[in-house]
């Protein structure tokens, strides 16, 4: 039986491994996270393709008896040099990253979550710094679903309500949202207490900011206090999933 597996992958983190080696985390559409050490020094031609935010089709030899993975070869099909290029491109793409290892790749489906961080990455390769928070919050709140964590927006949990034009508010604790009549009648939490909020403890989400998690297709234009909305829900219920806040989500 062969020890070597062939995985479509993408690099998500990259560290010293000894003197001379690195050790690499990939996510992989066959069997998600995969951690594999890159042999060689500096000017090793692998460890260079072996970079972060690199993906393409990757060979790795594994070995049941040490239980250990080296990575063998690499064939690159995106380098996204991009991301290199503009400090917040790269925050935000390693704030993605992040966000995939803490959650173990989404836990199954992995050819989805490789999808999601592929696409996502793509967009940032060639964003504006204005436009790279939004990719993140935008790329949090699909992850959220793909988490099947994500709360229904556009309705009250409680009556069931449609506020197309009227703000809702989500409690943290009961990871739901809420119209004004209805949220006054179950326990707040006190972890999100938003200036902007009317309601003590809840997150208020008016309906530029649900329209704008809604919407299918392309990234429309964002104003500030919608942004800070879908931020602030989004990094809320992805910390909710995770039991904790990852610091990469706020550069």
């Amino acid at each position: 039986m062969s020890r070597t597996a062939v995985y479509q992958a993408l690099i998500l983190r990259s560290r010293p491994s000894g003197e001379s080696n690195r050790e690499v985390f990939l996510l992989t559409a066959e069997e998600g996270i995969i951690r594999a050490t890159v042999f060689g020094g500096p000017k090793s031609k692998l460890r260079a393709h072996a970079a972060p935010f690199n993906s393409g089709q990757v060979w790795v030899y594994l070995n049941p008896v040490k239980d250990s993975a080296k990575l063998s070869d690499f064939d690159v099909h995106s380098w996204r040099p991009g991301l290199r290029e503009l400090y917040d491109r790269t925050m935000a793409a390693g704030a993605i990253a992040d966000t995939i290892l803490a959650t173990h790749g989404g836990g199954g489906a992995w050819d989805t979550a490789l999808k999601l961080a592929l696409t996502a990455l793509d967009a940032l390769e060639t964003a504006s710094e204005q436009l790279c928070p939004q990719l993140l919050v935008h790329f949090l709140w699909q992850w959220a679903g793909f988490l099947g964590m994500q709360p229904h927006i556009e309705c009250c949990a409680v009556c069931g309500k449609e506020a197309a034009d009227s703000p809702l508010w989500f409690d943290a604790s009961e990871g739901s949202v809420f119209c004004a009549a209805c949220a006054s009648s179950v326990p707040q939490s006190q972890a999100l207490s938003p200036k902007s909020s009317s309601v003590p403890g809840l997150l208020q989400l008016n309906p530029g900011c649900r329209r704008w998690l809604s919407a299918v297709g392309g990234l429309e234009f964002m104003d500030n206090k919608s942004f800070y909305e879908a931020k602030a829900l989004a990094t809320a219920v992805m910390a909710g999933a995770l039991g904790k806040r990852l610091a990469s989500w706020d550069w």
